[in-house]
């Protein structure tokens, strides 16, 4: 049947840690004792990635790297890459116990798009050692899909490869990649949608692109509220997404609405170039 099969959904950010605060914080503290001081946009810029590529990410930005050769007197080499990322471990794994709740609506969601037929996979940026904490602990608050796996799994190539995706695909029993949707909060779970050959989606709420804690968004404005969700809305999109949800809670109808894109025959990407083409024209409204 010409209908999704599977959801692959993102932890940290979109069904965990509200506003992915536990690697930011690990990121900064890593960076500090090293000599250098970065800022939040600069850690969560490359967030969704492996977090040893993360690192390499962060001292590939111009600035970062600048700093690094005025400390040190010489550009970063793949030694530094390696002993950040030890320092910045044992500071994940302490900051990762404090951010395991799921976000809001993520429980029940989750059991709605079972019922609704669909198996529920994960592909993340953590290690295993960092998801073993996490994953127990989710469990615990009435969160875990069917399918868990981090890039130790995958030769240490994460995001934005999609290896994680096809081995979601394979112990899913997925019949085809277009038949699944990737759900995530950063850049980097959008690319790798879209090198997966998946619907691509992004959620905003409590994403890491928002960046905002439950508490700071529910303090905005309506006005700041709007213009947050806009921000990380077009973000998304410019990352190549399909599609954009406010919050998990609309993911069960979006999953309808491709299942009736897929009966027109429309395939993820290419129904997004037809959007980009027709909103040029000014006569597309989703």
């Amino acid at each position: 049947m010409n209908k999704i099969e599977g959801i692959i959904l993102d932890w940290a950010g979109t069904t965990v840690d509200f506003g992915c605060f536990a690697p930011v914080n690990a990121f900064l503290e890593t960076f500090r004792k090293a000599g250098i001081e970065v800022t939040v946009e600069e850690a969560r810029t490359p967030m969704g990635m492996l977090k040893k590529d993360h690192i390499g990410a962060m001292l590939r930005m111009p600035r970062i790297g600048q700093l690094w050769k005025e400390k040190y007197n010489r550009a970063f080499d793949e030694e530094d890459i390696n002993e950040l990322y030890r320092n910045f471990e044992p500071l994940m794994l302490a900051s990762i116990k404090e951010f395991t709740d799921p976000l809001p609506h993520v429980p029940d969601i989750a059991a709605v798009l079972r019922s609704m037929g669909l198996k529920i996979g994960s592909t993340t940026g953590y290690t295993d050692i960092m998801m073993d904490i996490v994953v127990s602990s989710a469990k615990e608050k009435g969160y875990v899909p069917d399918f868990i796996i981090t890039p130790d799994s995958t030769d240490s190539f994460g995001r934005p490869f999609p290896y994680m995706i096809f081995r979601n695909i394979e112990a899913l029993r997925i019949t085809a990649p277009w038949k699944t949707v990737k759900v995530g909060d950063t850049a980097a779970d959008i690319q790798e949608g879209i090198n997966g050959g998946v619907w691509s989606v992004g959620v905003i709420v409590g994403s890491s692109e928002m960046g905002l804690k439950l508490e700071e968004y529910e303090a905005l404005p309506e006005t700041d509220r709007q213009n947050a969700i806009s921000r990380a809305r077009d973000a998304f999109m410019r990352a190549g997404a399909d599609f954009t949800i406010e919050s998990i809670k609309e993911l069960p109808e979006l999953i309808n609405k491709i299942n009736g894109l897929l009966e027109e025959n429309k395939r993820p990407n290419t129904y997004k170039m037809v959007i980009d083409e027709k909103e040029k024209n000014n006569d597309w409204k989703i």
